[in-house]
């Protein structure tokens, strides 16, 4: 894959796979995004399902780092070519998610309900479940369990990295693909600081979670949110008062029990995390990936725990 800031330069974006590596038939993901897409005119949507994808011409990079943030700002792009895709329909809502890490207890249910869902292929994940060990206070090792996805940003990174105009905010402000633009480019992987997305091996294009649109849209919770046993992962719009996600929001910031990950990130995630108060996020945050960086099984292996001691 070419280098990601490559199609920044001014030039338009020649980083569309080749034909002779976009063969096979995309994963659920792909269709599922792609149903939620406005139709254009001219597009042949069986490109997308042959994995050709067409990119668009977009010209600039921005190179001013962002004062008041660390993040891969050297991948953004001018903001005229990214403002429009930043911008959330009109629809009066505003998803989001609080994930309770007191009640995960690693069942995995989640990731298995993503899969499935969304035919997701062996060693990639849209969803993954991080571990954490430590030595208890009292003798012997525990683990907390904490269950990742993308944390649809507000001033989503990935977004202004897209050389393609892919990535953009859905319904509800959920950041998605249009798998019509997407090359798999990769610069929206470098530039996200959670490490919530991957480059599908088969069509060569970005997946990550897109809130289970088409369960949303049919009043149906996410597939992780369903299967959930634990019932440790909410969802839901956060501009409804009585929804579940904006009361159990509401009741866990006055117990000063929310967290979210990386905030010097600048980007404003719709991701709120409820931890205990002796085991602060900052303690597993290094668990999660960050940019340039995907899910991997190696956040599995029981042989983490270290004998004697925690990692």
């Amino acid at each position: 894959m070419q280098d990601p800031r490559a199609c920044s330069k001014g030039d338009p974006c020649s980083c569309s796979p080749p034909a002779s590596q976009a063969t096979g038939t995309p994963s659920a993901a792909h269709a599922v995004d792609a149903a939620h897409q406005p139709e254009k005119a001219g597009v042949d949507r069986r490109k997308f399902l042959t994995g050709t994808a067409a990119a668009a011409a977009l010209a600039g990079a921005s190179t001013a780092q962002d004062p008041k943030s660390d993040v891969r700002s050297d991948l953004f792009l001018k903001e005229e070519h990214w403002r429009e895709r930043m911008q959330a329909p009109d629809d009066g809502k505003k998803f989001g998610w609080v994930v309770d890490v007191r009640r995960c207890f690693g069942c995995h249910g989640c990731e298995v309900a993503c899969k499935a869902e969304n035919d997701i292929p062996l060693g990639n994940y849209m969803r993954q479940t991080i571990y954490h060990d430590y030595e208890k206070e009292q003798g012997g090792l525990a683990r907390i369990m904490v269950p990742m996805a993308c944390q649809h940003c507000e001033d989503a990174p990935c977004i202004k990295a897209c050389p393609c105009g892919a990535m953009h905010k859905g319904a509800g402000g959920s950041v998605q693909v249009d798998y019509d633009s997407c090359s798999g480019h990769g610069a929206c992987k470098e530039a996200c600081p959670y490490g919530a997305i991957y480059i599908d091996p088969v069509a060569n294009q970005a997946i990550k979670c897109h809130n289970c649109t088409h369960r949303v849209d049919e009043g149906m919770d996410p597939a992780c949110v369903a299967t959930c046993p634990s019932e440790a992962l909410y969802f839901g719009d956060l501009n409804d008062p009585e929804s579940k996600v904006s009361k159990l929001k509401a009741r866990l910031e006055d117990e000063d029990a929310l967290d979210q990950l990386r905030p010097e990130k600048g980007t404003r995630p719709r991701a709120w995390f409820a931890g205990s108060k002796d085991r602060s996020i900052k303690e597993w945050e290094p668990k999660i990936p960050g940019e340039g960086e995907s899910y991997h099984n190696d956040a599995y292996s029981v042989y983490q725990w270290k004998k004697g001691g925690a990692e």
